[in-house]
């Protein structure tokens, strides 16, 4: 969504590389390359000023002029006033205190109200609670199936005592006030604790429509009123936003198609212009592509500094802590690194998403974003389906394939007999890697790891000294095994300390406290 915006604003900063001190001039053209780069993303011009204005304010500052990297002062400016316009601080549901926590979804038609119902609920019932959807949107054709139909898949029950219209020209009879006050009743009843209605959008913002969301509104006294808005629709979200702030006073922002390709400028435009926070957004097609909003995190995503606290929790939402263990386990009791732990490893990775989007999270990923857009994540399904292809002795001792096993392998897996020779070349050094980490030898430039063994000279490696090589001659071989033997014979005894023999030792020679001798056996 925000490549755009991310390469203008990277670019930006590079110019100011290397500069121990900023003139104003210096300040000036950074401010005016932000502005451009923000109009180009389609964030409202309003925003525009006040951010540009803040951010020339704070770089003429005492803060940039005495910095030892003016520079990095800039970039940290322009993070912590891109996190302000995006809301500040994070922003969650308020929980009802007693009685279902009742949530209103507000928007136009198209924004994806519905699935983001469902993915709410789904989200929610991850985080423990009991949601229920209700259908209260009888206007669009096939709303109400398609919400039952989203349930399902997230596992969550539907209300809908009404079934909708099915085409455009059925004119709608339901009452959807009567449908979102009996499901928050049906909600109480079944206790559910947290309700989510689903309420009509039009093509546009009209008067019939903010009636009708503002009667349901005084019906259910919802605790949240979200405003689901299309990431996708640029300038014109500032304006769709204001109304239904001015007809529903909506309490939070949800962003949906934020995967998509456009500039995201609504994103940046609509927590300034409304002063509401965005609380949610959706990043896919699928019920899990789904998060909550943190403004830290996306304005480092803009700036290329990566989100990585996102990273690390969906790998723990999703990581199997079994499956961690027993490889942890196998990597400290130096056992080999099989073709079945690729295999388990690569599923984990697969549980957690979309590969693209996980490496996008990365700092620096705007470098390699042109490599990273061609990646194929049909890639795994082939690596697995090669793997998966092998026998049981093979993934275990990979060395026994040969080439009419490869050939085999490939024509069970349906790719080319090189695919899956870069395979295993690549897992052969996987395993090298992997025992020479266990083994405390660890990488290049890479001291051991303490407690799992190596540290010091073993077999084969560099540092290890050279046992010397005997004399083909038998004359010279005899005078080195005298001299051998003579050496051993002249060696110190074991025990031994500073160069004498145990027997020879003398603690009166040492220059000991009074009556210290007694404690050295003499």
């Amino acid at each position: 969504m925000f490549n755009s915006l991310s390469d203008r604003l990277t670019a930006t900063f590079k110019n100011l590389r290397g500069k121990g001190r900023l003139s104003e001039a210096d300040v000036d053209a950074t401010v005016r390359e932000i502005r451009r780069a923000l109009l180009d993303a389609d964030v409202a011009v309003p925003v525009v000023r006040e951010f540009t204005a803040r951010i020339r304010e704070r770089a003429l500052g005492a803060e940039v002029s005495a910095a030892l990297n003016p520079s990095q002062q800039i970039v940290k400016i322009v993070n912590e006033e891109l996190q302000e316009i995006l809301g500040g601080e994070t922003r969650r549901i308020r929980l009802a205190k007693t009685g279902p926590t009742i949530i209103m979804l507000a928007g136009l038609q198209g924004a994806g109200k519905t699935t983001l119902a469902g993915k709410l609920a789904k989200w929610l019932k991850a985080q423990g609670h009991s949601p229920v959807l209700v259908a209260a949107d009888l206007q669009r054709p096939n709303a109400v199936t398609q919400l039952q139909i989203v349930g399902e898949r997230a596992g969550v029950p539907v209300f809908a005592p009404h079934p909708g219209t099915t085409s455009d020209l059925d004119v709608p009879t339901g009452d959807p006030v009567a449908v979102a006050r009996a499901g928050v009743d049906e909600a109480r009843q079944k206790l559910h604790d947290i309700v989510i209605v689903d309420t009509a959008g039009r093509l546009g913002v009209d008067a019939e429509m903010m009636d009708q969301a503002r009667r349901i509104r005084q019906a259910i006294i919802p605790n949240e009123v979200l405003f689901v808005i299309d990431s996708m629709i640029g300038q014109d979200a500032v304006n769709t936003a204001v109304a239904f702030d001015e007809g529903v006073n909506f309490t939070g922002v949800v962003l949906s198609k934020l995967d998509g390709d456009a500039r995201g400028g609504a994103a940046l435009s609509v927590a300034s212009v409304t002063g509401k926070p965005v609380m949610f957004a959706s990043t896919g097609e699928g019920l899990d592509d789904f998060e909550l909003f943190h403004p830290d995190r996306m304005a480092s995503r803009i700036l290329d500094m990566g989100d990585v606290l996102t990273l690390i929790e969906q790998a723990e939402k999703n990581w199997d802590k079994e499956e961690a263990a027993r490889m942890a386990k196998k990597f400290a009791d130096q056992e080999d690194f099989t073709l079945d732990d690729f295999l388990a490893q690569m599923q984990q990775i697969r549980n957690m998403g979309s590969m693209k989007k996980m490496l996008m999270m990365m700092p620096g990923a705007q470098n390699i974003r042109q490599q990273l857009e061609q990646f194929d994540e049909r890639e795994i399904d082939r690596v697995e389906a090669i793997v998966r292809s092998m026998t049981p002795h093979e993934r275990l001792a990979p060395k026994i394939i040969n080439g009419s096993r490869r050939a085999r392998i490939a024509r069970g897996s349906g790719v080319h007999v090189s695919e899956v020779n870069g395979l295993l070349e690549r897992f052969a050094q996987a395993q090298k890697m992997m025992k020479k980490l266990a083994q405390g030898g660890g990488m290049p430039g890479i001291p051991g790891i303490p407690g799992l063994g190596g540290g010091g000279a073993r077999k084969g490696a560099k540092n290890a000294p050279k046992k010397k090589a005997r004399s083909g001659n038998p004359a010279k071989a005899a005078q080195e095994l005298r001299e051998a033997e003579k050496k051993r014979a002249n060696a110190v005894p074991t025990g031994a300390a500073f160069g004498q023999s145990a027997g020879d030792f003398d603690p009166s020679q040492l220059n000991l406290p009074k009556g210290f001798d007694k404690f050295l056996g003499k």
